[in-house]
């Protein structure tokens, strides 16, 4: 299995959508700078068949100091979630 950076992603960009490499990056760039702003202003992005970028709250909850045994409180947290498609999950199911 291979990882996919950011420079292989802008080149495989650039060949699929016939731009140059800085074109491909300023795209991709778009891309998830406005990913990135909508998820601030708790708003949902679903692109049709890819998938849905949203913002999920964790609770509250009560932890344990590892080291101690201690029980401290974990504060409640926003974090980023993406859910596939299911034209995504059939690609990748092929």
């Amino acid at each position: 299995m291979k990882t996919m950076n950011k420079t292989e992603l802008i080149k495989a960009i650039a060949t699929k959508a016939e731009l140059d490499k800085k074109q491909a990056a300023a795209a991709l760039d778009a891309i998830t700078s406005s990913v990135i702003d909508a998820l601030k202003a708790d708003d949902t992005v679903q692109l049709t068949g890819f998938g849905t970028f949203v913002v999920r709250t964790r609770a509250a909850r009560t932890g344990h100091n590892p080291t101690t045994g201690e029980a401290i409180q974990i504060a409640e947290s926003k974090a980023p979630s993406f859910k596939a498609g299911k034209a995504l999950k059939d690609a990748v199911n092929r």
